[in-house]
């Protein structure tokens, strides 16, 4: 019985180096694969043209790359684009293009489905059904570098992991595939433009500090009540605002770096006065920025959008205590790429 096939990615450069010692050829060998295979993103052996043909065999031999294939792409009237991503083993996710004037961002995915069960979120409605690995993460970036570079005439500029799944726990995925979209020998792009967020889980977020990880963090919060967030977000009944607030603090005390809160407001959920005053307070603990996010509704349920007046409202308390807001309008809507809306509703979903 032939054994499967390992996906040469796996392998670090040393171990490629240590493969084509051992099969008698020289370690600069595998400098060579490596690079072929992360900075000039090839997704077959045979695409390895400065590889001699025995050698590119011998690879065939050995190993798979098990690249990712765009089965569909969308492109909104905003100039969104969403990408149905099929993996090696027939799962689909999805991953979003966001183009503005000054930057493009890449809204990717870190897991097949999601593990939460936040009530507002169409992904929410998948269940987990695995973590993407770091190649299809790093391939998603790759992918959208590429459209970035064809529709819009500029290399990706952002990237948020803000798509499909929750990415501290898929950790050591998600950071290995950060170290690679930002080496120099893989897409060389700056933690800085990277921001990872997470639904607040607040041993993952010590993590990160204590990792002393360069990129920026943003936490979905949405409410500044106990009780009101595990309404909107079930889960998060087990990580209680006061654990959550003490992961921050020991987060921004660790990297200085300040959070970003997004935060949805919905109708008769969280648009009353004390659901302010709570989100005020909670911004007082760490330094911060708000961004209010348009809601997506993803059905005609409990979830609708806030009066443009309760949004209002947000906006002068938080101005009014020197806490930087945004609003930040949705994009994609109308092909269902907007925030909490993917859930693979195109043709190419899973395995037949």
């Amino acid at each position: 019985m032939q054994t499967e096939k390992k996906d040469i990615r796996a392998l670090t450069k040393e171990q490629l180096r240590d493969f084509f010692v051992a099969h008698g050829d020289k370690a600069f060998r595998g400098n060579q694969v490596y690079e072929w295979l992360w900075n000039k993103r090839a997704h077959s052996f045979d695409d390895m043209t400065s590889i001699g043909k025995a050698t590119r065999q011998m690879l065939q031999d050995n190993f798979v790359i098990n690249h990712i294939h765009v089965d569909q792409m969308q492109q909104s009237s905003d100039g969104t684009v969403k990408n149905a991503v099929r993996l090696h083993d027939g799962l689909v996710v999805e991953s979003v293009l966001i183009p503005t004037k000054t930057r493009t961002t890449a809204c990717v995915s870190s897991q097949v489905g999601c593990s939460l069960d936040c009530n507002f979120c169409a992904t929410a409605r998948l269940k987990r059904m695995r973590n993407l690995n770091p190649d299809e993460i790093y391939d998603q970036v790759a992918a959208i570098d590429a459209e970035s570079r064809l529709y819009h005439n500029r290399p990706l500029s952002n990237i948020v992991f803000m798509g499909m799944g929750e990415p501290l726990m898929n950790y050591n995925n998600v950071l290995k595939a950060i170290e690679k979209i930002t080496s120099p020998e893989g897409l060389g792009m700056s933690p800085r433009r990277i921001t990872v967020s997470t639904s607040g889980l607040p041993k993952m977020i010590k993590k990160l500090a204590d990792d002393n990880v360069k990129f920026k963090l943003a936490v979905s919060l949405h409410s500044g009540i106990d009780d009101v967030r595990s309404k909107i977000m079930p889960f998060s009944a087990n990580f209680p605002l006061a654990d959550l607030r003490e992961s921050l603090e020991y987060w921004y005390g660790m990297t200085k770096s300040r959070v970003t809160y997004e935060y949805v407001v919905w109708k008769g959920i969280n648009d009353r006065r004390v659901d302010i005053e709570a989100l005020v307070k909670f911004c007082k603990y760490v330094p911060c920025k708000v961004n209010l996010i348009e809601y997506n509704p993803i059905d005609d349920g409990e979830f609708q959008q806030a009066d443009p007046e309760a949004i209002d409202a947000y906006i002068k308390a938080l101005e009014r205590n020197d806490i930087v807001v945004k609003v930040r309008r949705s994009r994609g809507k109308d092909i269902d790429a907007a925030c909490g809306q993917l859930a693979n509703k195109n043709e190419a979903v899973g395995q037949e």
